[in-house]
């Protein structure tokens, strides 16, 4: 009975008991930043600071008098270009394309129509030419075959 509950707290402690993995975890990153890397980190942190320190103490009174300088100019700017944005579509509301669509169509069909018309009037008159011209020359060589006396 005794090996039997020995076996099972060493199987409880394989199974439950992190503490082997989490320790060899603990050592390799703290290897990985001590050793390997060394204070690079920390002196990249220092430069940061420092850099920041710098824009603060000195670039901010620039940046903020250039802002004052030029975002007037940029406000007016922006105010132009929205107004004529509005205007445009101002004029785009007062556009009515379906209307103008539709009076453009109605314009071509009526072209259409038109010349249709013209054709076919132009049609008739080569036709109604055409008969006329048959028969004086019908007419021209039946009076030529009398003259001749020719009759068939």
């Amino acid at each position: 009975m005794a090996s039997v509950i020995k076996d099972t707290g060493e199987i409880w402690g394989r199974l439950f008991d992190h503490r082997p993995f989490v320790q060899g975890e603990v050592t390799f990153f703290l290897r990985e930043f001590q050793e390997r890397r060394s204070d690079r980190e920390v002196e990249r942190l220092f430069k940061i600071l420092e850099y920041t320190t710098e824009l603060k103490e000195s670039q901010l009174d620039r940046t903020e008098q250039l802002g004052d300088c030029h975002l007037p100019s940029l406000k007016a700017n922006v105010d132009v270009a929205l107004s004529m944005c509005n205007r445009v579509l101002q004029r785009e509301e007062n556009f009515d394309s379906d209307n103008v669509l539709s009076e453009n169509r109605l314009l071509r069909k009526r072209e259409w129509e038109k010349f249709i018309n013209d054709m076919s009037d132009k049609c008739q008159k080569v036709d109604q030419t055409f008969q006329e011209k048959e028969t004086e020359i019908q007419e021209f060589y039946v009076d030529l075959e009398k003259k001749l006396h020719i009759t068939p």
